[in-house]
């Protein structure tokens, strides 16, 4: 499958829609491309069991393959509460509340520039449009009488 490149931004918010689809907890993006030679944007969410976390990445691939985006690689050891999918501009890490509050992610990356997710998931603003009308006719010239 040829993959088309995408914007990191625009990874970012389709990785985060999938998650948010399936209710992953505490979703947060943070700007690591100033930061980081190895991708652009963090995106961590939290999972409430294994199976959620399986759920979650399912999900995320599916929404990947449909961006026609393949991720580099996805890592889990079984049952270790902990995933990470690697889609090269964006690394997803996929975790559960207890290992999310014992590895720190957002704390190791604090100088990174969090995006805020509700932003980054909104529609984009529409462009005002002119209204549509008739368009404007051109004065008739003055009859001159003969």
């Amino acid at each position: 499958m040829k993959t088309k490149p995408l914007a990191s931004r625009e990874l970012a918010k389709i990785c985060c829609a999938a998650l948010a689809e399936k209710k992953a907890a505490d979703l947060r993006v943070l700007d690591v491309g100033e930061l980081s030679s190895l991708t652009n944007f963090l995106v961590i969410a939290t999972g409430t069991s294994e199976p959620h976390l399986r759920a979650l990445r399912v999900e995320l691939t599916k929404a990947l393959a449909e961006a026609e985006v393949r991720p580099v690689r996805a890592e889990s050891i079984a049952e270790s509460g902990w995933i990470v999918v690697d889609a090269f501009d964006v690394m997803v890490h996929l975790l559960t509340p207890e290992m999310r509050d014992r590895y720190g992610l957002e704390n190791l990356w604090k100088d990174a520039e969090e995006i805020p997710v509700a932003r980054l998931l909104a529609p984009a603003p529409k462009k005002a449009r002119k209204p549509a009308g008739k368009p404007a006719r051109p004065k008739a010239k003055p009859r001159q009488k003969p």
